[in-house]
């Protein structure tokens, strides 16, 4: 059986993590795969040392249910399960002899609170660059660099990120628009042609109102590019290219703290790209916009002293 495919058909990274694997295509798992899911993920170090008899027990399920779920994730078999997850933790302890990659809870004092999301923070940019598709990173980032306008879209904490791509953009003389409310969006979809793109992030890829956003988009002739968690989410059906992230999102940090994180990695990595491309004329706009605001700055050093005219900027 192939491997998992993200939205766009590609196969999946190989060398991505099982458990990142796990996590983004868990939604779409029939539910007696969730549950073997569940046991993997909640004991990944556990699971690569028992037979798939016990596996199968502590799932309430089958052995034939705990080897669909291993093809369903593109490992192949039990076998090769307990392989992946044997150097996945040996990877995973090699980076940090603390686990700090449980859920924060009411009782945690502060300064654990702050260990938990620096980790939390950290593994979400780390496993998403690991997971990230470069080649279809490239195609993205050619269409983004020769589009005539780019519009992005999203909602709640997604709509920082897309605000992000915006000012970026602007700032190397990309047009450039980011949209959250859902009407406007719609409209900006509907007038969106042959030549333009539109980028829609979403964490779970089930927001209605993105969603709704791209598939308008795409209808009207717009390149459609979707940034979420899930390739195999709702919003992939509507995308022609799809970016995915690997952010785990608990109970204080559902949908707003890592996900984020993960998502900002994923468009710094295509602004650059895009940037490269028209280099010749994104540092002379860098330049500019950073002059144009120099003077609303106040005259004085890092260091607290001021500034000497010459050390102007």
């Amino acid at each position: 059986m192939p491997t998992p495919v993200n939205g766009n058909g590609t196969d999946a990274e190989p060398d991505a993590s099982p458990l990142v694997r796990i996590r983004s295509l868990l939604p779409g798992l029939a539910r007696a795969e969730q549950r073997v899911a569940k046991v993997v993920l909640d004991e990944p170090s556990s699971v690569a040392r028992r037979s798939i008899t016990e596996v199968a027990l502590a799932a309430k399920t089958s052995e034939t249910t705990v080897t669909r779920f291993c093809k369903a994730i593109g490992v192949g078999g039990y076998p090769q399960l307990r392989i992946a997850l044997a150097a996945d933790t040996a990877r995973t302890q090699a980076r940090s002899s603390r686990d700090l990659g449980g859920d924060i809870t009411a009782d945690d004092d502060l300064a654990s609170v702050v260990s938990k999301v620096g980790f939390a923070d950290a593994r979400a940019v780390e496993e998403t660059t690991e997971q990230l598709d470069i080649a279809e990173l490239t195609r993205v980032t050619d269409l983004v660099a020769n589009a005539g306008r780019v519009d992005v879209y999203g909602v709640g904490a997604s709509a920082f990120v897309a605000a992000d791509l915006q000012q970026k953009m602007h700032r190397i003389g990309r047009v450039s628009f980011a949209w959250s409310d859902t009407h406007i969006m719609l409209t900006s979809a509907a007038v969106l042609s042959e030549g333009d793109v539109a980028v829609a992030i979403s964490h779970s890829g089930a927001t209605t109102d993105t969603v709704e956003a791209l598939r308008v988009a795409g209808e009207h002739g717009a390149t459609t590019v979707a940034v979420t968690n899930f390739p195999r989410s709702p919003i992939t059906a509507v995308a022609d290219h799809v970016l995915t992230t690997a952010a785990r999102e608990t109970t204080f940090r559902s949908g707003a703290t890592a996900s984020r994180i993960a998502q900002l990695t994923v468009i710094d990595c295509l602004f650059i790209g895009v940037a490269q491309r028209h280099l010749d004329e994104a540092v002379p706009a860098l330049d500019s916009t950073r002059d144009a605001v120099d003077g609303h700055r106040l005259g004085i050093r890092p260091d607290g002293r001021r500034k000497t005219e010459r050390q102007g900027r």
